[in-house]
């Protein structure tokens, strides 16, 4: 496997504006999120698991899942939220490792949310952590999700803190302020990331 550089950040910091940063640059995306949708598509043996664990009602009218009920569901039943948890990650483990066998870039950006939650910082080479203020992640996500203050703090009580973040965090881009800042961060991290990887592989060879 290749270098790898994990991407976090909580809700609403601007993440997947930071990912697409890098993939302009040529670098390989991988989101953990993405695949936890893929895993779950209409079809799949984890959809099946879930329907014959919780009923038909998981499913919309498409025959896709019902993500936010099943949320509620196992929001406030931990154990099934373990039971949904030994289902589906190591669905995702697999297809991550799939992925990222067949990436070409000199280095992969491993896009994880729940990375210090999940304790799998120890996985990647660097850790980049995209930070904002609690104030603009509240702002963003009332704007974002349409939902209300007080369900996005609920959302930020629920994830790891921004110290527990920062605590794992090689590299760090404040995006408190306008996406255009982003673009020299990434630019510059970027080349040290190349020089990094390049570093790596040639310790790897003979």
């Amino acid at each position: 496997m290749g270098y790898t550089v994990a991407l976090t950040g909580g809700i609403g910091s601007g993440k997947s504006t930071v990912a697409s940063a890098f993939a302009h640059l040529g670098i390989t995306v991988i989101d953990a999120d993405m695949i936890a949708r893929q895993v779950v598509e209409p079809g799949t043996p984890a959809l099946e698991a879930i329907v014959e664990r919780y009923g038909a009602q998981m499913l919309q009218a498409d025959g896709s899942l019902n993500r936010r009920l099943l949320r509620e569901t196992i929001f406030s039943h931990p154990t099934e939220k373990s039971w949904l948890n030994s289902l589906l990650h190591p669905l995702i483990q697999a297809e991550t490792q799939r992925q990222m066998t067949q990436a070409a870039s000199p280095y992969v950006l491993w896009v994880v949310p729940l990375l210090v939650e999940n304790r799998l910082w120890q996985k990647a080479d660097r850790v980049l952590v995209v930070d904002v203020s609690r104030e603009t992640q509240l702002r963003r996500t009332v704007q974002r999700d349409n939902v209300t203050k007080e369900h996005a703090e609920q959302i930020l009580a629920a994830q790891a803190t921004r110290d527990a973040r920062l605590a794992v965090a090689d590299d760090v881009i404040d995006n408190n302020g306008t996406p255009d800042a982003i673009a020299s961060d990434v630019a510059h991290l970027h080349t040290r990331y190349l020089k990094l990887a390049a570093q790596a592989d040639s310790q790897e060879k003979p």
